[in-house]
């Protein structure tokens, strides 16, 4: 029997309505398009609220995946309810969305877990995390034939971040990208957060990742993703591709109006020459 997660959050973060749905990803996409598509992609940094907060900036990103021959996507996802030491790759034939079905590249999961003493097969972190399931309609729609490899990090301290972003190194290539997905700084004043989450905006801009990692070890700033950043960013840097491109930052403000506490949002490309 196959085995797939089903979604946790439709009709909560986005609609559980098929056509709506579409509708709704089609006109973030539309209103996003930029004048130039970003060749030569290795990942986007992508924010995981509901659509109504951050679907516009992630829509920022996932545009310059349109059209790409892009076969794998690495979804590597902050653990928000269950802490575990490590990272999990889910275990199942894939994830379901109100647009259908999604199957797990397992001989890629296999070959980032060959050899790895944190990363393993499981269901820990995925049963109710919406990190990486919000991600995965934006590909539906973007993309046509394409599998995920779904990871979770229960623990971001950098050994396990140092692991991950050097096993994920190993399968990257031109028909693989890696979707970090992080929300930045939480229930901050709209100036606070844009304080915190500058320092982020810059490091990642500068394609700084291991003072990135320093300043989230010492709460210089916030991103409940930012492990998943640094993975990200520095099995890019080991695959000589080490540029990036802001593309968005917005915060929750901006759509409720509320700017005593806002969540913050960002989007962007990490690419090479």
């Amino acid at each position: 029997m196959s085995d797939f997660r089903k979604p946790a959050v439709a009709g909560l973060f986005y609609s559980s309505n098929s056509q709506k749905l579409k509708d709704e990803l089609s006109l973030l996409i539309s209103v996003t398009s930029p004048e130039e598509k970003i060749s030569n992609i290795a990942g986007i940094i992508s924010p995981h609220a509901g659509y109504v907060y951050s679907g516009k900036t992630a829509a920022y990103g996932f545009n310059h995946l349109v059209g790409k021959d892009i076969q794998n996507v690495i979804i590597i996802s902050p653990s928000h309810r269950e802490y575990f030491p490590g990272t999990c790759i889910y275990s199942g034939d894939g994830y379901v969305t109100p647009l259908g079905k999604v199957m797990i590249n397992k001989d890629m999961a296999g070959k980032i877990i060959d050899g790895s003493k944190s990363i393993f097969k499981g269901l820990s972190g995925h049963r109710d995390e919406h990190a990486i399931e919000v991600q995965v309609p934006f590909l539906q729609i973007i993309l046509t034939d394409f599998e995920i490899i779904p990871i979770v990090m229960g623990d971001q301290s950098k050994i396990y971040v140092d692991e991950l972003a050097n096993q994920v190194a190993k399968v990257l290539d031109e028909k693989t990208i890696i979707i970090a997905s992080s929300d930045l700084s939480h229930y901050h004043s709209k100036a606070k957060a844009n304080e915190l989450d500058s320092i982020v905006e810059k490091a990642v801009e500068n394609y700084e990742f291991d003072k990135l990692q320093n300043y989230l070890d010492s709460n210089v700033c916030e991103a409940c993703g930012g492990g998943p950043i640094v993975a990200m960013m520095k099995a890019a840097s080991i695959k000589n591709k080490g540029k990036s491109k802001i593309l968005n930052r917005s915060d929750s403000g901006d759509v409720s109006g509320d700017f005593n506490e806002v969540v913050g949002y960002l989007s962007a490309v990490i690419y090479g020459e």
